[in-house]
């Protein structure tokens, strides 16, 4: 893939050295690094947790920082390391989850954390290749853990860096093809020394300064020799593709109700909320249904947008494999989002 520049000016910024280009990002993020609960500052003597990186980098994927941060301080409460989280049961990991979204993860979490106490002795392997070969650990988590918990030499590439990186070189191909060419640039610019604040600082000049609307070019540590400073277009940077329309999925959910208790079943353990307590209900389809009922939701899938119309029901709908749950405790059921809108209406209705 090609850098491509589009007037003299652009052409005539000269690059920093490799070294250069590191040592302003470092000495920027020594004095301006973000305070969360999975990161040691820099200058710290504490060495990272690899579980702690591990999970944070697991929790944060396709999910903000503020989100997360709750999360993170409960799961390390309850199960402060991986051989603790690997014992613990699938139904509770599940519900402490509840809200995080993208629930593949946790279930892949569960995995991960089983395999590296029986197969690694507790303890997580300090190579890329290693690491990658865990479940449910790609390319991007393996180079993180690789670099921010064993120092490793490694290409960390998540969307805020994949923002600075692109304007810095004015890489105009439009993502996903464009990858290729910021890996490219941003390779020899990885340190040997610091490898891992190196990519938390890239992280967090793209969370506070080269954000995606109004970056605060004036006081990026990198402004010197950033090709796409001063552009009245720079907010185009990176180029997304067109979004295609989503498809439309309709699903009806019971509300089953007895003697101050609510009757909740555990979807599959495979396929959309897997393994999560639900409002029972049918399969999700294109046909949207012939009632209305007493509450509805729209959700956002990453493949499909999903309807779901909530139902009154007997209590002789309490079918098959299920548990009532007492209505005065139901936020501690570890419901989904999706879910958890439906059961609020619920709320609000009743005053």
């Amino acid at each position: 893939m090609s850098v491509q520049t589009s007037d003299r000016t652009d052409r005539d910024k000269t690059e920093a050295a490799p070294a250069d280009f590191a040592a302003r990002l470092l000495g920027w993020y020594d004095r301006s690094a973000r305070v969360l609960p999975w990161r040691v500052p820099p200058g710290s003597d504490a060495v990272p947790d690899p579980y702690r990186v591990w999970l944070a980098e697991v929790m944060l994927q396709q999910t903000t920082v503020a989100a997360v941060a709750g999360y993170f301080e409960r799961f390390t409460t309850r199960w402060p390391t991986v051989a603790d989280l690997a014992a613990a049961a699938d139904a509770d990991v599940m519900a402490a989850w509840a809200g995080l979204g993208y629930y593949a993860r946790a279930r892949n979490l569960l995995a991960c954390a089983r395999a590296v106490v029986a197969e690694h002795g507790g303890q997580f392997p300090d190579s890329e290749a290693d690491l990658r070969a865990l479940p449910g650990i790609g390319d991007y988590t393996a180079a993180s853990v690789a670099a921010i918990a064993f120092g490793r030499r490694a290409v960390v590439i998540d969307a805020n860096i994949e923002r600075v990186i692109t304007r810095h070189r004015l890489i105009e191909t439009p993502l996903p093809a464009a990858k290729r060419a910021i890996r490219t640039a941003l390779e020899p610019l990885v340190p040997a020394d610091r490898p891992g604040d190196f990519a938390q600082a890239l992280m967090d000049l793209g969370a506070g300064i080269c954000t995606p609307r109004g970056p605060a070019c004036a006081i990026c540590p990198l402004m010197a020799d950033c090709r796409a400073r001063g552009r009245a277009d720079i907010e185009r940077l990176p180029v997304k593709p067109a979004k295609k329309a989503k498809p439309q999925r309709h699903g009806i959910a019971w509300w089953i109700e007895d003697k101050g208790r609510i009757w909740l079943v555990r979807r599959p353990g495979k396929g959309m909320l897997g393994g999560m307590r639900a409002l029972p209900g049918g399969e999700w389809s294109a046909i949207p249904p012939a009632e209305s009922g007493v509450a509805e939701v729209d959700h956002g899938f990453t493949h499909f947008d999903l309807r779901l119309t909530l139902m009154p029901g007997e209590a002789a709908l309490a079918a098959g494999e299920g548990e009532w749950w007492p209505l005065s405790a139901l936020d501690e059921a570890g419901l989904p989002t999706l879910y958890r809108k439906l059961v609020d209406q619920m709320r609000e209705k009743d005053g």
